[in-house]
């Protein structure tokens, strides 16, 4: 088959297209035939090299494929050859206590398509049966793709972690990536008060069209002082955390009494430095949170269908 590969770290310049052999298709495996793969900003991570986490190589990147059955182990009853179908991003072992509890995203095997297994930069991509789950008839493959990594993650975040409730405030940060204009619509989904920041105009006119009550550029001024502004000095009930160390301590400051904050990554560095006295005087909660369960994509993908 043919794929796009990579056999070592760097830039774009890495990676290769190139003919390897299909993958093998266990009994308990699907076949996909790959139409459509999204790129996600963890390619780019993985691609230029994370540091502590070791890569095999030759690698083929990509977590978010949709596309047609093309072969099924002898096991797997639930599909069929041309069955149109999506992939659950996320990997796990399906036999350890986590997994059989419905926490597989806490499996210590845990891993993703294109991640530490290759991914659907490819004609083919083999996967566990229980990752494959048929595709909403509404979307083209296209659309299939362009969602569950980070719907996932941020349905996870702020219903499996944060437990967002009807008519709370939701301080979405970065709401230009892919993570925040999720977290936009499924908090207005829930019913709550959404304000999104974000560094230019343009992304923020954006995250008002998908249902962000306020917009704070926060190039232009102090967000966690504009929280404050637009709440009536309360604060937010939760923040929607990934962007890490340039953010961490007005994202803290953003909390209402009793607040709670989770967070899914650090892309401006890992490195947070906050007041305790902040976090045990003011009842505040933080959670941390990575993807999500294979159930939590069932019904993401339900949602998602239904519009």
């Amino acid at each position: 088959m043919k794929a796009i590969r990579m056999h070592r770290h760097g830039g774009s310049e890495v990676l290769a297209y190139e003919t390897c052999a299909e993958p093998v298709v266990r009994s308990d495996d699907v076949m996909i035939r790959v139409k459509a793969c999204a790129l996600n900003h963890l390619d780019i991570w993985v691609r230029r090299g994370i540091a502590g986490i070791a890569i095999p190589m030759p690698h083929i990147l990509g977590s978010d494929i949709a596309g047609v059955v093309a072969d099924v182990g002898r096991g797997v009853e639930h599909v069929r050859v041309g069955d149109e179908v999506v992939l659950s991003p996320g990997v796990s072992c399906g036999h350890c206590r986590d997994c059989l509890s419905g926490r597989d995203n806490f499996c210590r095997s845990y891993t993703l398509f294109g991640y530490k297994i290759d991914g659907g930069y490819a004609e083919y991509v083999s996967a566990p049966a229980q990752n494959v789950l048929r595709k909403p008839q509404r979307f083209s493959f296209s659309e299939a793709a362009s969602f569950p990594l980070t719907f996932l993650t941020a349905w996870h975040m702020l219903v499996g972690r944060a437990g967002l409730s009807a008519g709370e405030d939701l301080l979405v940060l970065a709401a230009g990536s892919g993570v925040g204009s999720a977290a936009i619509q499924i908090g207005r989904m829930l019913g709550a008060t959404i304000i999104a920041t974000a560094g230019s105009d343009e992304k923020l006119e954006k995250a008002g069209e998908l249902g962000a009550d306020f917009l704070i550029n926060h190039a232009k001024e102090d967000f966690s002082a504009r929280v404050r502004h637009v709440t009536g000095k309360k604060g937010a009930d939760v923040v929607f955390e990934h962007v890490g160390s340039a953010t961490w301590e007005r994202s803290i400051l953003s909390l209402a009494t009793g607040g709670r904050l989770v967070t899914c990554g650090a892309t401006t560095g890992h490195d947070a430095a906050m007041d305790l006295r902040q976090l045990f005087a003011r009842h505040l909660t933080i959670y941390g949170s990575y993807m999500g369960s294979k159930g939590e994509m069932i019904d993401v993908l339900a949602f998602a269908d239904r519009g």
